[in-house]
């Protein structure tokens, strides 16, 4: 009888744990306004490095969250172990993905660069959009001239 009685308290132990840790583990909440707040003061970085600037948030072990404002048009890019997932703030832009390329280069990141997507599939996002652009997938951001983009960014490691 006492060994069941100590067998349901390991079972129990380990049944709980997951739980344990989950009531541990910081919950992260960013609002609208707040989120603007980050990309504000992204604007002045933006127009010094070319157009484009962001934060990282907070990182996780296999992800981290982002804000970035655009300012202009950015160039191709591929990120070969990283998917990401946007969620657009603010701004109107153009999301070219797929295809292939134009004059790949590969960067000190290991991610391939390129001055366009040629043969990709285009996309009108819009604020409250969420796109999801895998591990892999050539893209690229086309904004209207004279226009910014501010998108809430998720890069979760795939590969």
């Amino acid at each position: 009888m006492r060994c069941n009685w100590i067998g349901m308290a390991v079972a129990a132990c380990v049944l709980a744990a997951p739980f344990a840790v989950a009531q541990q583990a910081t919950v992260d909440h960013w609002t609208q306004a707040e989120l603007t707040a980050k990309a504000q003061a992204l604007v002045a970085k933006a127009e010094a490095s070319g157009g484009n600037a962001s934060t990282k948030l907070t990182e996780y072990p296999n992800h981290f969250t982002m804000i970035a404002i655009r300012e202009k048009s950015g160039g191709a890019e591929v990120h070969p172990s990283f998917a990401d997932f946007f969620y657009v703030v603010q701004g109107h832009a153009t999301l070219v993905s797929g295809g292939t390329v134009q004059n790949q280069q590969v960067a000190s990141s290991g991610e391939i660069k390129g001055t366009a997507v040629e043969g990709g599939t285009r996309q009108e996002l819009n604020p409250g959009d969420f796109v999801h652009i895998p591990a892999g997938v050539p893209h690229q951001l086309l904004l209207p001239k004279g226009e910014s983009f501010t998108y809430f960014v998720i890069k979760v490691k795939e590969k």
